[in-house]
């Protein structure tokens, strides 16, 4: 047995049973130590390895408590018979390591981008803290749905704010608006089509082709989502952003709103998913009330977060199912956990119960109206350029007609200004000539000055 056992060689900080449970292992796994052979006695490897009989005991323990060795009576430990591959797998190619780094650009007007100069860091750094202190319950397991008291925070919000009409039963907390969409997708087995606007938000494309569906693009008018064409897709589900379109900015007006509730109401199971996207901010006139305040047929379910109004790390959304989508999610998730932390969702219900989400609201939508004043009155200096959809939001579309798109995007990247074309959202309609889509939110005053200045430069 000395001579076929290979004998291991000590070294390193780990303790020697678990140097030696590592040596057994890698000889049973290699196949120096063949299926049905029988390994030495405590005795035996001892004498062996020069080491004391605990530290036998303890590696023969760990390694029958694993799987790798039989215990025999009266013969010992023998080698257990694993199913390995034949060879190993090939090396993975080692790459470095993607580093969050500053945009490429000087002046990023991405849509994505806050002004996180506002965040309220001295209130959202108290409640946090009273979060943790005073309630030692959060450790436990929450609700699938969200805690209640959040959703009851939230119904009350939404009601005030935006006339949406739900019990807290009906509200579903989850981290980001695009996990609650894969979500509410796994809902709606029946529907293999889903309508989506065009030109539209990408991240819905992306979440109806990983859950195998086909997407539908329906062309956006200065109205929203034409119904005639989606009536004529087939569809039986379609996603719309009617306070805010993305990315062109049009607000749906009531009468379009109704022909879609009355489209949704009109067969068997259809739905219609209402992304609020940007609600909170109008400069014009006071926020548009929510669609699915209008649904009487409950065909509406209604989709926010706090990703823009708080900030982008904030990863709390939320949706209103109706009642009978709600009982197919209790059906389908109730085994699960709600994905926002639980001390998360309790500072977020402080900060809405306290007035403190109001006040920041209102600090940032006079924030960003200034902001977009600023930027689209430079803008408008650069000769031929129009501005469309800035009455609302935090980006707008310019159109120059003696450049063409790819002109626009380049000059601009020249400069090194970054904005992206209208054609990147846009999957079968053509797009409107010569225009390009630019965010303003995370840019100071300053940053916007010279960014239109450098803009008018490389416009010419």
């Amino acid at each position: 047995m000395a001579d076929s056992f290979p004998l291991p060689v000590f070294g390193g900080d780990a303790p020697l049973y678990h140097q030696l449970y590592r040596h057994i292992a890698a000889a049973i796994q290699s196949g120096t130590l063949s299926p049905g052979s029988r390994l030495p006695s405590k005795r035996r490897l001892c004498a062996l390895a020069g080491v004391s009989m605990s530290t036998v005991e303890a590696a023969y323990s760990l390694l029958a408590a694993e799987g790798y060795v039989l215990a025999k009576p009266r013969s010992g430990y023998v080698c257990a018979h694993l199913l390995l591959p034949d060879s190993d797998p090939p090396a993975p190619v080692l790459e470095t390591a993607p580093v969050l780094s500053p945009s490429r650009w000087v002046y990023d007007c991405s849509t994505s981008g806050v002004d996180t100069s506002v965040f309220p860091f001295s209130s959202w750094a108290r409640i946090t803290k009273e979060a943790v202190y005073e309630n030692p319950g959060l450790l436990q397991r929450g609700h699938p749905q969200g805690d209640f008291p959040l959703r009851s925070a939230l119904g009350s919000l939404l009601a005030q704010y935006r006339g949406v009409r739900c019990s807290p039963e009906q509200v579903v907390v989850g981290a980001g608006a695009d996990y609650l969409l894969t979500l509410l997708l796994q809902l709606l087995p029946e529907q293999k089509t889903i309508a989506l606007e065009d030109p539209g938000y990408p991240a819905a494309y992306a979440a109806a082709a990983l859950h195998g569906r086909q997407a539908l693009p329906i062309p956006v008018d200065g109205e929203g989502m034409d119904r005639s064409a989606l009536e004529q897709s087939g569809a039986g589900l379609a996603y719309l952003t009617p306070s805010h379109q993305f990315p062109l900015g049009v607000t749906m007006p009531a009468v379009r709103r109704s022909r879609l509730l009355h489209w949704a109401a009109s067969a068997p199971d259809r739905w219609l998913i209402e992304d609020d996207y940007d609600s909170e901010f109008r400069y014009s006139s006071r926020p548009i009330p929510a669609l699915q305040g209008l649904d009487r047929a409950g065909r509406v379910v209604y989709m926010g977060t706090f990703s823009r109004s708080i900030a982008p790390a904030i990863r709390v959304a939320y949706m209103i199912l109706p009642p009978e989508l709600l009982e197919r999610y209790r059906s389908t998730f109730s085994h699960g956990a709600c994905t926002v932390s639980r001390f998360e969702q309790e500072s977020l219900r402080r900060f809405l119960t306290q007035g403190l989400y109001g006040r920041h609201l209102r600090r940032t939508g006079n924030l960003y109206r200034r902001k977009c004043a600023l930027f689209t009155e430079a803008l408008m200096e650069i000769p031929g350029v129009t501005v469309s959809g800035a009455e609302a939001g935090l980006h707008f579309l310019v159109t120059l007609p003696r450049l063409s798109e790819s002109e626009l995007v380049e000059r601009a990247a020249a400069k090194s200004v970054g904005i992206h074309p209208l054609s990147r959202y846009c999957h079968s309609v053509e797009p409107k000539p010569s225009t390009v889509v630019l965010g303003f939110a995370g840019l100071s005053s300053e940053e916007l000055v010279r960014a239109a200045a450098l803009l008018k430069e490389a416009w010419a």
